[in-house]
């Protein structure tokens, strides 16, 4: 059974950092694309990062050059480094495979606020 458990939210001020990360399990890391995910209430969850087997990422405009995303397969770990946050990036953040999905976990919060 695949399990994605995601941790590193928080508050955080215009402009600030976060380091988001999500333990799987069930799974052969590195075989496959990884994302990350956010939604906010009452919005369809978007796809922010990808991150593939071969170790191309790829982002959404909204993010591209404020994040990064990255694995370390032997931890079976993808995190989402988030720098000059804004309060646009406020919601909860899933990760998931990228192209083939299973369970949700259950996010983890992330809130940028003055």
């Amino acid at each position: 059974q695949v399990q994605f458990v995601e941790s590193g939210g928080g508050l955080v001020q215009p402009g600030g950092s976060l380091r988001l990360s999500c333990a799987a399990s069930g799974i052969i890391f590195g075989r496959y694309a990884m994302g990350w995910y956010r939604q906010v209430p009452g919005n369809q969850r978007e796809l922010v990062a990808v991150i593939r087997s071969d170790g191309t990422t790829t982002y959404a405009d909204s993010v591209k050059g404020r994040f990064t995303i990255s694995s370390d397969n032997a931890k079976n770990t993808v995190y989402l480094q988030m720098i000059s946050l804004k309060p646009e990036d406020t919601a909860v953040y899933f990760c998931n495979g990228a192209y083939v999905r299973s369970a949700w976990g259950l996010g983890t919060q992330v809130t940028v606020s003055s």
